[in-house]
């Protein structure tokens, strides 16, 4: 079995079948990311009652969100992922950083989730992964 050479591989695509996929995740991870900060985070009756001690999925939900932003785990994720896609082009690797970089753009890790967003993009100029 004879390795394609570097520079005659094509570049990094997502097919029709893995946009199909794509497509929904992204847009359910943004929408996801919205809900949770415009209708749980943010709102004072939501944040007073889970303070108070409401134990509901959406109080949970709430605390691993301040936790994970707190940390700025979804931008450390999104360029982690960004950083892997950029290195070595993969559709995995590829839909961690979208989702994630979302995350941090929603969740107040501007910077992170920008940064994610391009090294996603300049990794369509990468070589994709090698068919033999």
């Amino acid at each position: 079995m004879t390795e394609i050479p570097y520079a005659a591989r094509p570049l990094f695509r997502p097919g029709p079948r893995a946009l199909n996929w794509l497509i929904p995740l992204g847009m359910g991870a943004m929408g996801w990311a919205l809900y949770m900060r415009y209708m749980v985070v943010e709102p004072a009756l939501v944040g007073l009652a889970c303070e108070a001690g409401l134990e509901s999925a959406g109080c949970y939900g709430r605390a691993a969100v301040l936790a994970l932003t707190a940390w700025n785990v979804f931008g450390a994720v999104a360029l982690a992922a960004a950083l892997v896609q950029l290195a070595a082009p993969s559709l995995a690797a590829f839909a961690v950083g979208l989702v994630f970089a979302g995350f941090a753009l929603v969740f107040h890790n501007e910077i992170a989730g920008a940064l994610a967003i391009t090294l996603l993009i300049l990794s369509f100029a990468r070589p994709g992964p090698a068919t033999a």
